[in-house]
């Protein structure tokens, strides 16, 4: 049985006595916020103007930054889609939303078990659903492919996108193993937009949920399939982008034909009226590919070591940001360290939804209307394999200090590294994760791997209850 307790924090009713009327006017906001959740997919560390990229054209991003708050050490649940996906539905760590790795295709699925996010998680869109909200899913699902496991068995009333991991974007066909797999649903319809490029129609998506349900609150989960492979931004992106070198070009072109999208939606609020009274956050789900069918790269991590696929600071830093007019600040930048996880229970505080009581997320609300709060999390962890898998790759940080286990560094070109299994790193001397202090500190190295074993222990024990 799971229990409920209204969240904590701030009432929105009082936000704006603690402020002057200088900095927030007063007004009053028409009932219950609007939530737009933007997950991008596989994009770099930096790979937007305001967090430091020059060769890219990102205002629609650099947008929200400007009209909200961006964390500078925000960091994914995991650093591959469907695990960082369930942290974030859940606002849980991946291993206690029963989610150690990548969700295999149906056919596999069947074979090894393996089905998705456990039907007993209480997802986003489970969370609002009782408080009288619309649920949406458009774009990316990823997490299961039983019809218990899609997203009308998960809290969404409705559901437009792809179920697999990626898709082509004019065919929307899957093609990795075979046989190739057309994989576009309206709900559990299969739809065909043959030739139309699948990040227009969920632009038009988005806006029709709008406008159907404007004179109610609605929540939609905006997955993006981009810049993911494959590659396919529209010609006059590649055309803009035409004297970058490849990959880069074709990236880049997919990045800004991306937030030429995110555009259209938030000039369709400003249109509708809806701006002020919508919550949009905005994050990627991890660092940026180095796989061949990404033409081993085309994103940046900037100074971070890593990408997707590892725990280095390039695999699991990542953009991300939050937008709601006048509730809470515009152009302002926070330093804290902060979770994936962590906007659930913000989601929770902003729309006064109940939530779970054991939930790894904790409200932002603190961090973002005072930037000398501290952060939420005094130890943060990450586990990618099952919580049994005495192989798989995790991570433990605690201020400054991080500890990476069975360490991988993809490196591209199908190139493989001698990687040591414990890397000890203090950020605040070395944030390009350089030198492995591991055997020179290890009094700090045992103290983060107890902290590491004790964790998994009890995840262990939740997990086989």
């Amino acid at each position: 049985m799971r229990v409920f307790k209204k969240p904590t924090g701030i009432n929105l009713g009082l936000l704006f006595l603690f402020f002057s009327p200088a900095v927030f006017p007063q007004v009053s906001v028409k009932g219950k916020p609007n939530v737009i959740v933007i997950m991008t997919d596989d994009q770099g560390s930096i790979d937007l103007n305001s967090y430091g990229a020059t060769d890219l054209y990102t205002p629609n991003m650099d947008r929200l930054a400007k009209e909200g708050v961006r964390f500078t050490q925000f960091y994914a649940g995991a650093p591959v889609c469907s695990p960082s996906r369930a942290a974030l539905m859940t606002g849980k760590t991946n291993l206690r939303a029963g989610l150690a790795g990548n969700v295999p295709i149906p056919e596999r699925a069947e074979k090894s078990g393996e089905h998705g996010l456990p039907t007993d998680q209480i997802t986003m869109a489970e969370m609002l659903k009782p408080n009288g909200y619309y649920t949406a899913l458009i774009g990316k699902w990823h997490l299961g492919h039983r019809e218990q496991n899609l997203p009308n068995g998960q809290g969404f009333d409705y559901f437009f996108g792809h179920q697999r991991g990626c898709i082509d974007n004019y065919s929307h066909t899957f093609y990795w193993d075979g046989p190739n797999k057309h994989d576009l649903y309206r709900n559990s319809e299969e739809v065909y937009y043959d030739g139309e490029h699948f990040t227009d129609l969920m632009a038009e998506e988005v806006k029709q949920v709008i406008n159907h349900r404007r004179n109610e609150p609605f929540f939609i989960y905006w997955a993006f399939n981009a810049p993911h492979y494959p590659y396919q931004g529209t010609t006059k992106w590649l055309d803009y982008y035409k004297d970058l070198p490849t990959p880069r070009k074709e990236y880049a072109a997919f990045v800004s034909n991306t937030d030429e999208k995110i555009g259209k939606v938030l000039d369709y609020l400003d249109e509708t009226g809806l701006a002020e009274n919508t919550i949009v956050i905005f994050q990627s789900d991890h660092g940026h590919s180095l796989e061949e069918r990404a033409f081993w790269g085309g994103g940046n991590a900037g100074p971070y070591r890593g990408s997707k696929f590892s725990l280095f600071e390039g695999g699991i830093r990542v953009p991300a940001i939050i937008r709601y007019p006048r509730v809470i600040p515009a152009n302002q930048v926070r330093d804290q360290v902060v979770m994936e996880m962590d906007w659930f229970s913000t989601i929770g505080e902003l729309t006064n939804s109940e939530v779970a009581d054991n939930l790894d997320g904790k409200s932002l609300m603190p961090v973002i209307l005072d930037d000398t709060k501290e952060s939420p999390h005094e130890v943060v962890y990450w586990q990618l394999g099952n919580y049994d898998d005495t192989n798989a790759q995790w991570a433990v940080r605690k201020g400054p200090w991080k500890l990476i286990g069975n360490v991988n560094e993809p490196s591209g070109q199908g190139e493989k590294k001698d990687l040591e299994k414990l890397f000890l790193v203090n950020l605040d001397n070395d944030i390009g994760e350089k030198n492995n202090l591991a055997k020179s500190n290890p009094k700090k190295m045992n103290e983060l791997l107890q902290l590491h074993n004790s964790w998994l222990k009890t995840v262990r024990t939740e997990m086989k209850q």
